[in-house]
Parts: C-alpha cells; sequence; structure tokens
C-alpha cells in the first residue's frame, strides 16, 4: 500500500501517542479497525494487503500501531492482551468523536494474537461492534469472553496451521453469534503460498461488505 500522507493519523490513548493509517474512500458506509499481531506494526505487508482489498469495496480502514516504538522493546507487552484490548477499544472511541467517522458501523480484522484483543474488544463494546474476521487468531487468549460476542465473527485459518485451527474449531464452539470458520487449504499460519492471502483477503472483504453496510 502507498500510503497518502494525509492519511496518516497521529491518536491520543492514555499518555501515550499511537501511528495509525486511515484510509477513508468516497461515502464509505462502515469503517474496518486492523490489530496487528505480535512483533507486527501498522506496516504489517499482510494486513495492508487485506486493507486495499477492503478499500476496494467501499469501506475505510484504519491500521495502527498497538504499541509504541518504546512499548515494543518489551517482549511482554506484546502478548498483554488486556493492554492490547483498552488500546483498540480507545481507538474505536477515537473514531466515534471524529466528525467524518462517528457514523460509520465498526468491524476489526484481528491477526494472531491481535484477533484474542479484537474478540475481547467486540465483547465489551457489545453491540456497538457490527463484525469481527479473525485471521490466524489466537482466539483461545480470549476464550473467558467468547460467549460475549454478538457481532457476526469469521475465523480464517490455514489448513495446514494444525494447532491454531484445532483452538479456532474449539472457539467456534463458545460463540453464540452468527459465525463462520473459513480454511485456507494448504496454507500455513502466515498465508505465503501462491493465491491465499489474496483468498484471506476476498473473503474478509466479502464478510465486511455484507455485514457493515
Amino acid at each position: 500500500m502507498v500510503q497518502d500522507p494525509d492519511s496518516l493519523v497521529s491518536i491520543p490513548v492514555d499518555d501515550v501517542e499511537l501511528e495509525g493509517v486511515l484510509e477513508m474512500p468516497p461515502d464509505a458506509s462502515g469503517i474496518v479497525v486492523f490489530a496487528h499481531g505480535s512483533g507486527s506494526s501498522r506496516k504489517s505487508p499482510r494486513n495492508n494487503f487485506v486493507a486495499d482489498v477492503i478499500c476496494d469495496r467501499g469501506l475505510a480502514t484504519v491500521l495502527f500501531d498497538l504499541l509504541t516504538e518504546a512499548e515494543d522493546q518489551y517482549r511482554e507487552n506484546r502478548f498483554d492482551i488486556p493492554l492490547l484490548t483498552d488500546r483498540l477499544v480507545a481507538v474505536t472511541e477515537w473514531l466515534w468523536n471524529r466528525e467524518e467517522t462517528r457514523d460509520a458501523n465498526v468491524g476489526y480484522f484481528g491477526s494472531s494474537t491481535g484477533a484474542a484483543a479484537a474478540l475481547r474488544g467486540a465483547a465489551r463494546l457489545e453491540d456497538d461492534i457490527d463484525a469481527v474476521v479473525s485471521r490466524g487468531g489466537r482466539v483461545d487468549m480470549a476464550s473467558a469472553v467468547l460467549a460475549d460476542v454478538r457481532a457476526p465473527t469469521l475465523f480464517i485459518v490455514g489448513g495446514a496451521d494444525t494447532q491454531i485451527l484445532e483452538r479456532n474449531r474449539k472457539a467456534r464452539e463458545q460463540l453464540s453469534c452468527e459465525n463462520d470458520l473459513y480454511v485456507v487449504e494448504g496454507a500455513g499460519h502466515l498465508f505465503e503460498g501462491e493465491g491465499e492471502l489474496e483468498e484471506v483477503a476476498d473473503v474478509a472483504a466479502d464478510w465486511f461488505a455484507e455485514t457493515l453496510p
């Protein structure tokens, strides 16, 4: 993704500023907030690719750093799911306080550990979150709140990512909301094979296009 300098945003959360990118297609009826996995950032090439496909469907996207550069130096912060959830919720509230985005329906796209934050955030905000997509998600790290998620939720997992696939199947049994599990046959955790990430992006974009407008 070639980022327009005008799309760069700085989001105040507590006593820090989180750097992000907000892409707003004309007349966007929904907005997808991305929660990246551990050790990643708003610059994640995989998430940026998915965001491009979602934007092409007429939805806005927000990619932001869950941690500051200083915070990311401490590995334990990357797995502090309550902290990451707080950050995701705070960014969502920031969107609701902006004139341009306050009326948009909101969805979450979470990758790996970011998926746990997305699910926890959706459970906390209840009916205010309209859709969730998890890519290769550590959904087991949100097991305590899965029954509270109300937003339509899609799990996307690689068929060769056997441990994560089993965790997602078990987690899905705890959901009471509309939900589905999509398996990309033969794919590993990072969906690096030919056409695999494209498949992820198309399936995720379809889910958001159906649930957000």
